[in-house]
């Protein structure tokens, strides 16, 4: 078993130092488990951020395999289970804070207070501006990193980073939309999920421009 020490060691021989006291100190939160939650997970968990607040009402099946990061051994297992059992075989030593809940306007306050920095990872659009809202207005420390438009299979180069105003930022072609009869697809998914995923570290790194 390899203890803490070692994997530390490792990440601090990758990272610097210094960005590890930065990863290990942070607090980050995940709203919502699927295509770019799962992944923005899994990557975070790679960087030795120290604490993932983790949230999603939702229990894997078969359709979420083709994008989401979840294996045919977790179907019909909660989300949040099924993704914490994952971050703890990448890094046993941090903190995952799991809730088999859904998000609502009443509980996001409470569920993702002292983040730093929320990640919305919501599918429907109701969803994305319920958590916006809940987080901008109540809570003023806490930056919001949020998805929009990797549906379908136009070019991953569309997908870009945005600084909407001081503590927003999207990330997508912000035009792509399942509604619109388009697909989810892997690649695509995981294009977005990892921009989101990089804005997070580039804020716990004090490095606020996209």
């Amino acid at each position: 078993m390899i203890d803490q020490a070692q994997l530390t060691a490792a990440l601090v021989e990758r990272h610097g130092a210094e960005n590890q006291r930065k990863f290990a100190r942070a607090t980050v939160g995940i709203a919502g488990l699927g295509g770019l939650g799962s992944h923005i997970a899994v990557s975070l968990a790679r960087l030795g951020v120290g604490k993932l607040v983790l949230a999603d009402f939702d229990k894997v099946d078969l359709t979420n395999l083709n994008r989401q990061h979840y294996f045919l051994r977790h179907l019909g297992c909660p989300k949040a289970e099924a993704l914490q059992e994952q971050l703890m075989e990448i890094n046993p030593y941090l903190t995952y804070d799991a809730h088999t809940v859904r998000v609502t306007a009443e509980n996001a306050c409470t569920l993702f207070g002292g983040c730093q920095v929320v990640c919305e990872a919501f599918d429907q659009p109701d969803q994305k501006a319920m958590l916006t809202e809940a987080v901008l207005t109540g809570l003023p420390q806490t930056v919001l990193v949020a998805g929009s438009g990797m549906a379908g299979s136009a070019s991953a180069n569309a997908i870009r980073t945005a600084r909407r105003f001081g503590r927003f930022y999207i990330c997508g072609d912000g035009q792509a939309d399942i509604a619109d009869g388009l697909g989810l697809m892997a690649p695509r998914v995981a294009v977005c999920a990892a921009h989101q995923a990089t804005m997070v570290m580039r804020l716990l790194l004090g490095q606020p421009d996209p």
